[in-house]
């Protein structure tokens, strides 16, 4: 017994010190034990599955292939599930750079301009917010809409404005990566710029007025005060708006049918993909293991964001 002595009385020293806060997190790590990691594990497993509509009712008895699944997607050239998934591949990343790159853009311009003595400056910052409160689903029907070839938008451009000889096809062909990534920058922009208007406003004064009296130009005072000032902030939005655009769904099917129509190689995502695929052709199985990579896939932007911006986290 001498020996147990020792981890006894640190287990003891341990539990006195942290055992009540292990009590209040313990029914927090249950429920994430349940409702996400359990499942997680679940849908890896179905991955190696033959699940379709013939196997469904065996459900994780159905019988057990390895890793077919994965060559099907990955290694197929016959497989109509592969071309289709890696379209949407391809799309779900373009679409993420680009609508990122003008959210945080145009979200950093508005909150520079809103920064500053404004005429109704409180009635501006309401009304730019009011895209944000449109449910996304809500955004995906209206814009499908005002795309079709007799819509608002041709209206404008073409009848009113005479910016294009003709009335083009937004919701067929190239032009569908314009008519998903449009109104979804429409409506996640205003939180972008309400989240850098909050943080430009905790920036210290004095450190602009000492740049101006050291001779700092208008872009060296943003490039050396603000932007540093910033870059936390930043790293918080663009992984926010990273997770938000690999894993958007709401916005491409109501525009197109409510999944019913094909948005098209250039318009579909990753989610409606998958989506289709897998609840539409009962490919279980299928849509496991594609679902799966795309965790890893997502998994792995993750990790190079934090290598981006681990020492801007670290220093605030």
């Amino acid at each position: 017994m001498g020996g147990l002595e020792a981890p006894l009385l640190l287990m003891r020293t341990f539990w006195r010190k942290y055992g009540l806060a292990y009590l209040f997190i313990a029914p927090a790590f249950l429920g994430m034990l349940l409702v996400h990691y359990g499942p997680m594990v679940q849908g890896v497993y179905m991955g190696f599955l033959d699940l379709r509509l013939q196997t469904l009712r065996l459900y994780l008895q159905a019988p057990f292939v390895g890793l077919e699944n994965y060559r099907e997607i990955l290694l197929n050239p016959e497989s109509t599930f592969r071309a289709g998934f890696l379209y949407a591949v391809r799309t779900t990343l373009l679409y993420a750079l680009v609508v990122n790159t003008l959210n945080l853009s145009l979200g950093l311009l508005v909150a520079h301009l809103l920064n500053r003595p404004l005429f109704l400056r409180g009635l501006w910052r309401s009304l730019i917010l009011l895209p944000w409160v449109v449910p996304s689903y809500v955004v995906g029907l209206l814009w499908g809409f005002m795309w079709l070839k007799e819509g608002v938008i041709n209206h404008l451009l073409v009848d009113v404005l005479g910016l294009l000889p003709q009335k083009p096809h937004w919701l067929i062909g190239p032009l569908t990566f314009v008519a998903i990534v449009l109104p979804t920058v429409w409506r996640s922009w205003p939180f972008v710029m309400v989240t850098y208007l909050a943080a430009l406003q905790t920036v210290p004064q004095e450190l602009y007025e000492a740049a101006k009296v050291d001779g700092a130009t208008p872009w060296q005072r943003f490039r050396f005060v603000t932007w540093p000032m910033l870059r936390p902030v930043t790293a918080v939005l663009l992984l926010y708006g990273l997770l938000g655009t690999m894993y958007s769904f709401n916005i491409v099917y109501m525009m197109f049918g409510h999944g019913a129509g094909y948005p098209g190689e250039w318009g579909d995502l990753l989610m409606t993909n998958l989506f289709r695929n897998t609840f539409g052709m009962w490919n279980f199985g299928l849509g496991a293991a594609a679902s799966t990579l795309y965790m890893l896939l997502s998994l792995g932007l993750i990790l190079f964001w934090y290598r981006v911006f681990r020492e801007d986290l670290r220093a605030r």
